[in-house]
């Protein structure tokens, strides 16, 4: 059997446009990726947000890093290149879901600038927004119930990212939020503001 390679794919131009999907919506469709340690309440902040977005009529996913990794990511571990691949097929994921005229969010520690650097370059600037839940190491370790981080501290767990392995900041992203001192109803509110300040909303945000 004939092996396709990506030179034969054609690429289906639909008739149903992401514009069109966006005009029935009645909202842009666009990435929220939030990133940050493990504990610094990424994912919590994202499912709230798409509560919130929900509960205003707003078409939403959420991506969550544990989630994934059951299905479309079980093949992949955490070495370097495991943790880019895994962000790679976020983000074509991502491509999709935002055709489609859907808000979509990510949760996802993604630790390294230059991985992110390639993820924002898959995406139209006015597609991708990068939120940062900067939280205080010790405080994500109290909030660790699973006990991540004390295995991490024990070595039972290697290339734990804060412990063992780095994390590099982002230096400029849209959104930069104090998960560690600021209430959840506050960063949803820094979240659904910068949206409908740069248009993902036609009209504005309320009930």
């Amino acid at each position: 059997m004939e092996k396709h390679t990506s030179d034969k794919i054609v690429r289906h131009r639909a008739t149903v446009t992401r514009e069109r999907r966006e005009q029935q919506g009645k909202h842009r469709s666009a990435l929220l990726w939030f990133t940050g340690l493990s504990g610094s309440g990424k994912s919590t902040l994202a499912h709230a947000v798409e509560e919130r977005l929900h509960q205003l009529g707003y078409k939403t996913l959420v991506l969550d890093g544990d989630n994934v990794r059951h299905g479309l990511c079980k093949d992949l571990g955490f070495s370097d290149e495991d943790r880019n691949e895994n962000l790679r097929r976020i983000g074509e994921v991502s491509k999709l879901f935002i055709e489609t005229g859907i808000i979509t969010l990510a949760a996802y520690i993604s630790p390294f600038k230059d991985a992110r650097k390639k993820l924002r370059e898959m995406f139209a600037p006015e597609d991708f927004f990068e939120i940062y839940c900067n939280c205080p190491l010790e405080i994500c370790e109290s909030r660790d119930v699973k006990g991540m981080y004390k295995r991490a501290r024990a070595g039972e767990i290697l290339n734990f990212t804060g412990i063992s392995a780095p994390y590099e900041e982002p230096e400029n992203p849209e959104i930069l939020i104090n998960t560690g001192s600021q209430t959840l109803e506050e960063s949803i509110e820094i979240v659904t503001d910068f949206l409908a300040k740069v248009g993902v909303f036609h009209g504005r945000l309320s009930n």
